[in-house]
Formats: structure tokens, sequence, C-alpha cells
């Protein structure tokens, strides 16, 4: 590779084992380039669905359970003051 680029072939050279071709296109994304950023967007799109869903349902997990205690919470308030008042 090194002495491909000292005599000024390495860009044509494909006998170098790690060669690379350079982007032909520069700055411009081909249709090959679009549909794979298109495919990789949507793999992500979908992964962040994943986990925006599951944590929606952990936050909705919580909130029945808060409920639940609150309301656990209120019936011994009101048997307490039920107690209270009757004596």
């Amino acid at each position: 590779e090194d002495m491909c680029k000292e005599v000024g072939a390495y860009p044509q050279c494909a006998k170098c084992p790690e060669f690379v071709q350079p982007d032909s296109t520069p700055g411009v994304m081909t249709w090959e380039e679009l549909l794979e950023h298109m495919d990789n967007l949507g793999e992500w799109g979908r992964g962040e669905l994943k986990a925006w869903s599951k944590q929606a349902s952990a936050l909705q997990t919580a909130d029945s359970k808060s409920q639940k205690e609150q309301a656990t919470s209120s019936k011994q308030d009101l048997a307490h003051r039920v107690q209270l008042q009757n004596k």
C-alpha cells in the first residue's frame, strides 16, 4: 500500500489486500445508500417505539400500584376515623 502511494498508483491499485475503493460520489447519496439509510432509520424507529412502549407500560403499572395503595390507605384511614368518632 505504501509502495503504491509512492508510485502514485494507490487509488487504482487492486492488488493491495486492505484496499477500499474511495467513494465515487462524495457528498452525494446514491439510491443504494439512500435505501440502506432508510432501512437503518426504520430499524432505529422500531427500536425506539419498543423502548417507549416498554417505558409507558412500566409507568402505567407503577401508577396502578400507587392507586391501589392509596385506595387501601383511604379505607384504613376511614375505618380509623370511624373508630375515633364512635368513642
